[in-house]
């Protein structure tokens, strides 16, 4: 029995496996922050029911996620200001934090703010000797705690890098790479040198201090440019290939499809999330969004059906905010119990899916 959660391909098909040995196939909650609990409108929820305590808050939210259907959490930090000035996220969890949690989870690594929301860093040099410090502190500070937790499935880096593209907020800066030299093979290469350094670097900062984890690595935006010199640098370096899918069942499995077959190799849905039709197609939302259990169901029988999909993580969140204006739970922590019933059961078949796998894949 493997100690920690690792892949194992079998008849055909990638699949992850839990550190009891039991096939597991993700499905995560992202976006976790008590601190839309402390709004001066939501009343004494966060003292009367959890007594000022993150310990206590936690455990609640593992009994909802379970009894959810969720089995993973996933990238926890929460949109929390979207504004010209700074789009931010909520600080990331702690390793105690995880441990009061107590159920799998996958934890972000902060070596560079290349995320395409990222609108006030200016761009990492990853041939210089102050990343590689970085990394390394980033991996000291981070994996040698989580380096024996059996709970962790693996490590994420950048949400969103942007490799040749930009947003709207952030052109100042530009992309890591000028997307016109990719019209000559000298440009191509110069790219994939570039994109393996990045992840040499970052791949040897981890396994200087953790040599059991998964390494999930960068959340690409499948509705961007990307690369296929950056996904061909990054193959030796991660175990599995991750990425943000927004928009209809159809196209998340076209997207998925794609990179399954380009690559063959595990591939991981780490943010997406199908909601309710609604006149408000903007960014930031300034209506609240709700989830369509119908459409997210079939978006899970999409992605079963591709023999490297190991997940599914739902751009949540687990509370409701003010920014992102989509969660399960209110700023009151009031549950919308007719949407939940819904994903539980779209969970429920997935589960019972994988249950049945092993005698499925060995007739």
């Amino acid at each position: 029995m493997a100690n920690y959660f690792h892949l194992t391909h079998q008849y055909g098909k990638w699949l992850l496996v839990d550190p009891a040995d039991a096939l597991f196939w993700s499905i995560g909650m992202n976006h976790i922050d008590s601190a839309t609990l402390r709004y001066p409108d939501s009343g004494d929820v966060w003292n009367s029911k959890y007594h000022n305590s993150i310990q206590s808050w936690l455990q609640h939210v593992r009994a909802d996620l379970l009894d959810w259907g969720f089995n993973t959490v996933g990238w926890v930090q929460e949109l929390v200001t979207i504004n010209p000035d700074n789009h931010r996220h909520s600080r990331n969890f702690t390793f105690e934090e995880y441990q009061w949690l107590d159920m799998p989870y996958c934890h972000l690594l902060p070596f560079a703010e290349t995320h395409q929301w990222e609108i006030e860093s200016r761009q990492p040099d990853f041939y210089s000797h102050g990343f590689e410090d970085w990394c390394d502190y980033v991996a000291r500070d981070h994996c040698a705690r989580m380096k024996d937790d059996p709970k962790l499935i693996g490590y994420f880096y950048v949400d969103c890098p942007m490799w040749v593209h930009t947003t709207p907020h952030n052109t100042w800066k530009g992309p890591l790479f000028d997307p016109e030299k990719l019209n000559d093979p000298a440009g191509k290469k110069e790219l994939f040198d570039l994109a393996t350094r990045y992840y040499q670097v970052t791949h040897a900062a981890i396994r200087r201090y953790d040599k059991n984890h998964l390494i999930l690595g960068d959340r690409y935006e499948a509705n961007a440019l990307l690369p296929e010199q950056v996904i061909e640098a990054a193959k030796p370096f991660v175990d599995v290939l991750s990425f943000q899918c927004f928009g209809e069942p159809a196209l998340v499995q076209d997207k998925m499809q794609y990179w399954a077959n380009t690559t063959r190799r595990p591939i991981l849905v780490a943010d997406s999330a199908q909601r309710q039709p609604h006149p408000d197609t903007g960014w930031p939302p300034q209506t609240d969004r709700v989830n369509d259990p119908e459409a997210h169901g079939l978006v899970l029988d999409n992605l079963i059906n591709i023999p490297e999909c190991v997940g599914f993580h739902l751009c949540g969140a687990y509370l409701k905010n003010r920014v992102r204006r989509s969660g399960l739970r209110d700023h009151q922590d009031l549950a919308n119990l007719d949407i939940i019933a819904g994903m539980k059961e779209q969970h429920r078949r997935i589960q019972s899916w994988l249950s049945a796998l092993p005698n499925a894949i060995n007739t």
